[in-house]
């Protein structure tokens, strides 16, 4: 007798499972973002379960850990062939399972909805994925903003535990490597925002992009966009409507919506006010 699905064993994902989750990427109709996926393997624990009857796996994701105060889930897939079958559940019930008493968010498709708030996963705001030829409409931001450097590291990290409420160094460490650009902005000395942009497929993502406020986000996004023939694309937190209008009159056009789901606590922390795009997005 075959396993049945929902017994199937679930296993720890590493960097060397990075294709067969990018399978499951395309298996889904998503881009196969293999840049992604390493990152996240590499900074994060990944939980999949392997198809018995062929090379791959049913399904997949990964899950980042900021602390006991919060861990992000990421990348939840289930192979089409495999779909409505309990599999995701099942594989969600693990990853609580795992978090014990942590505190989880995630970035929700409309698909994956209804299975979050199942699970008890409460809404707590949308963001807004754009994407095109960024062209500048209106006058330029004025925020001064240059090349990071290895000596900016340890301001940036301060930055954004400050914003985030969380410390993100094991992630952000990344960044360098990870990133085509990474940027910062400054007045008078200090740093006042960052943002990072990286190849996924045919466009450059931004993110994240932590700014003083909209105009040094501006700033960031126009320096980040003069270098690069690529099309952009990021997620806006949709409170942020001068900074979404403003992409969108610059040639950005919208996507898609995701909700931001969270369990085991009211809120995120930090500031939202200087948190406009997030590094990753998308559970499933």
């Amino acid at each position: 007798m075959p396993t049945p699905l929902t017994e199937l064993p679930i296993r720890r994902l590493t960097t060397a499972d990075l294709h067969s989750c990018a399978d499951l990427s395309e298996d889904r109709g998503w881009p196969r973002e293999e840049h992604k996926w390493g990152l996240l393997l590499a900074a994060g624990v990944g939980y999949g379960i392997d198809d018995p009857d062929a090379k791959g796996l049913v399904a997949g994701c990964v899950v980042t850990s900021y602390g006991p105060e919060l861990s992000a889930v990421g990348m939840v897939l289930v192979a089409e062939r495999y779909a409505r079958q309990g599999v995701g559940r099942r594989l969600m019930r693990h990853v609580l399972t795992e978090a014990g008493g942590t505190p989880l968010t995630l970035h929700a498709t409309p698909n994956g909805q209804s299975l979050y708030e199942e699970l008890g996963f409460t809404h707590a705001g949308r963001a807004e994925m754009v994407r095109g030829r960024f062209h500048l409409s209106g006058p330029a931001p004025r925020d001064m903003t240059r090349p990071a450097t290895a000596e900016d590291l340890p301001a940036i990290l301060r930055l954004d535990a400050d914003v985030f409420g969380v410390d993100r160094t094991h992630m952000l460490a990344r960044l360098p490597a990870f990133a085509d650009q990474l940027r910062v902005a400054e007045a008078d000395g200090a740093l006042t925002g960052y943002a990072a942009a990286w190849p996924n497929m045919e466009t450059l993502v931004v993110g994240p992009l932590i700014a003083r406020d909209t105009e040094t986000a501006k700033s960031l996004i126009v320096s980040l966009a003069a270098r690069t023939e690529r099309p952009l694309r990021t997620d806006i937190d949709v409170r942020h409507q001068e900074l979404l209008a403003w992409v969108k009159a610059s040639g950005l056009e919208p996507i898609a919506f995701n909700a931001v789901m969270l369990r085991g606590t009211p809120a995120l922390p930090g500031d939202w006010t200087r948190r406009f795009a997030p590094l990753t997005v998308a559970a499933g």
